[in-house]
């Protein structure tokens, strides 16, 4: 069985906008709640009531991902981030992918997408410089580790 590298690509754009789809949510209701008035009329929150908007992002797309291989977004969806070696990745790779996460969500995701599409791979920039890939586990062609590929 060859190794297989597909793009996953309309599943990942929907895990996207879901996971940033209730980040959003999130951040929305928390800015309703703990923001002061701006003079544009609309609310701000800053100083340290900013933190906790910055925590639920690391613990939604960075702690999440490194315990479960997935957010609820690619979990539903039945994508699970994965190194290029098919094993569970660390935290140092899902901070990698995420700290480039504004490059590759740029322009409604153009770059994200020009880069699935054209990289041998099939990654976005912050997949590359982590040296992850994202798969669907109920695709058996791109699930099964190394390991038991050779097995077969």
């Amino acid at each position: 069985m060859n190794l297989k590298y597909k793009t996953n690509l309309t599943k990942r754009i929907f895990a996207t906008l879901i996971d940033y789809g209730l980040y959003l949510l999130i951040f929305s209701v928390y800015v309703l709640f703990f923001g002061t008035e701006n003079h544009e009329g609309g609310k701000t929150v800053s100083g340290f009531l900013a933190l906790p908007l910055f925590v639920i992002w690391f613990i939604y797309f960075i702690v999440i991902e490194t315990l479960n291989g997935a957010t609820l977004g690619h979990h539903c969806l039945n994508l699970k981030v994965v190194t290029l070696k098919r094993t569970d990745i660390k935290i140092t790779q899902s901070i990698k992918r995420h700290v480039l996460d504004p490059i590759d969500i740029l322009f409604y995701g153009i770059p994200a997408i020009i880069a699935i599409k054209n990289s041998e791979k099939h990654q976005r920039i912050g997949d590359m410089w982590a040296k992850t890939i994202i798969i669907d586990t109920k695709d058996i062609e791109q699930y099964l580790p190394l390991t038991v590929r050779a097995d077969l």
